[in-house]
């Protein structure tokens, strides 16, 4: 079984750095059950390919201590796929020639690791256990990698090219393409690899709990299959699979102590400019013509409730991370005792705003209020992705902090964010910049906006952008 990883970075051979693994050897790691092979088909400047070949001692396996022949059928021993398809053999085999680069670990280069690439992994063959549909195997590959923000290309094997009457087989070759971390695509393959395959050579106790919640909780307990990826990974063990559930909603970020969420409004609050923030939203959203309108990172709910009281807005959806959240957006719109029409026009929605989401497309309008500072570096490219490449609204209204207007502050003391969960807070031209590069690579055109009272030396507290896509 082949797994390669290439790039077109540059210059693309930093691949080796990151693996690290040496782009001109042929380098060799044992394995409880074979061997592994990496080396570099291509190593250029501007393209670098690393493959991991897996050579599997099938008599090993035999008489090795492998529970999954003990499941097997009374000739398993003897037929069966192991040594020939990616299976918990590969995942294995990733944490252990990897495991550094699987940690986000690169030695004298830290930043690298943690800056998105554009990487394309191929694997093959690859199982996929869809059900008894003949093509479910190709939609399970879709349903779990495409909401993490995979291009995919399925190429699905006969089981005998010499007899097409055969039909079909359950392997395939998937090629995945994304501009991500390498550590976030190493974690997927780690995780995905056994749940497509659905088996597990090895006893699965209670330390894959943590494994799972090691590799998949960043991305796992937003994931559309969550509950399905869990269930596979766990070998279906209930009482591992309700504790693995159980941690993932424990580890969702909640809702922050009553006087922290309200640090930041306090701050604005002597020039009112939370209610002047939802006002103008509001207006540009009415002159956008807009009637199908998301509202993301909706929080408790506060412009989904002026956005209800508008008639031309006929859908709201409002979504975001934290089901704690949701359940106070929930009680606050009283939402149980709505007239059933104006109930039929509000939907909230848990969801991650870095993971693709068919759910998001079609609407005609986006709120994102004062989210965007709260995103690290990584996840707000693949927020970037998720809205302006997948979703597509047809207009989008993002506001975030002025940081030049920080000054006007106070109480806020120098080189302090006005939220501690802020990771960063932009001056009018560093927003600019990014809303710029943004709106050019998605094909949409972008104004700005001051919001609340503006200064001549550091503008407005706060700062607007309207992404409009031509019709």
């Amino acid at each position: 079984m082949l797994l390669t990883i290439t790039t077109t970075h540059t210059p693309a051979t930093d691949l080796g750095y990151l693996l690290g693994k040496h782009p001109a050897r042929v380098q060799t790691f044992p394995l409880n059950f074979g061997q592994a092979h990496v080396f570099y088909p291509e190593a250029t400047e501007t393209r670098c390919t690393a493959a991991l070949l897996l050579d599997i001692d099938p008599i090993g396996l035999v008489r090795g201590d492998s529970e999954w022949f003990g499941r097997t059928f009374a000739l398993g021993q003897y037929v069966n796929d192991r040594p020939y398809a990616a299976s918990s053999f590969m995942s294995v085999a990733i944490a252990q020639v990897y495991r550094n680069a699987l940690k986000g670990q690169a030695k004298e280069h830290a930043t690298l690791a943690q800056t998105p690439l554009p990487l394309q992994a191929m694997i093959t063959p690859l199982p996929s256990r869809g059900g008894r549909n003949s093509s479910s195997g190709a939609a399970l590959l879709d349903r779990l990698f495409t909401p993490l923000g995979y291009t995919l290309t399925v190429e699905r094997h006969p089981l005998d090219p010499q007899f097409s009457d055969w039909g079909d087989s359950r392997y395939y070759t998937l090629t995945l393409a994304n501009t991500c971390r390498l550590q976030d695509l190493l974690a997927h393959l780690y995780v995905l690899i056994p749940v497509l395959d659905d088996e597990k050579h090895y006893w699965v106790g209670e330390d894959e709990v943590q494994k799972l919640l090691a590799f998949g909780g960043d991305w796992l307990r937003t994931h559309p299959e969550r509950d399905l990826i869990t269930a596979r990974y766990l070998r279906h063990r209930r009482h591992l699979i309700r504790t693995a559930l159980a941690q993932l909603l424990e580890d969702q970020p909640e809702p922050e102590p009553e006087e922290t969420a309200e640090a930041e409004t306090t701050l604005e609050q002597r020039i009112n400019l939370h209610e002047q923030r939802l006002g103008t939203v509001l207006s540009v959203l009415r002159q956008s013509g807009a009637h199908r309108v998301l509202d993301l990172g909706c929080g408790e709910g506060k412009l989904l409730r002026k956005l209800l009281e508008d008639r031309q807005f006929t859908e709201i959806v409002g979504m975001d991370v934290s089901h704690q959240t949701l359940e106070i957006a929930a009680d606050r719109l009283r939402l149980d005792s709505l007239p059933e029409k104006q109930r039929a026009r509000i939907h909230l929605m848990h969801g991650s705003l870095t993971y693709r989401d068919q759910r998001l497309a079609g609407f005609d309008a986006a709120a994102v209020v004062e989210v965007i500072e709260h995103l690290d570096p990584p996840r707000l490219a693949a927020f970037a992705r998720v809205l302006f490449e997948y979703a597509r609204p047809g207009t989008v209204v993002l506001t975030t902090p002025n940081a030049e207007y920080n000054v006007k502050f106070d109480t806020l003391p120098e080189g302090k964010f006005r939220h501690r969960d802020h990771r960063f807070e932009w001056t009018r031209a560093e927003f600019q910049t990014w809303a710029d590069a943004v709106a050019t690579q998605h094909g949409y055109t972008v104004r700005y906006l001051p919001l609340g009272p503006e200064d001549p030396l550091v503008g407005a507290p706060s700062q607007i952008a309207v992404f409009t896509r031509p019709a």
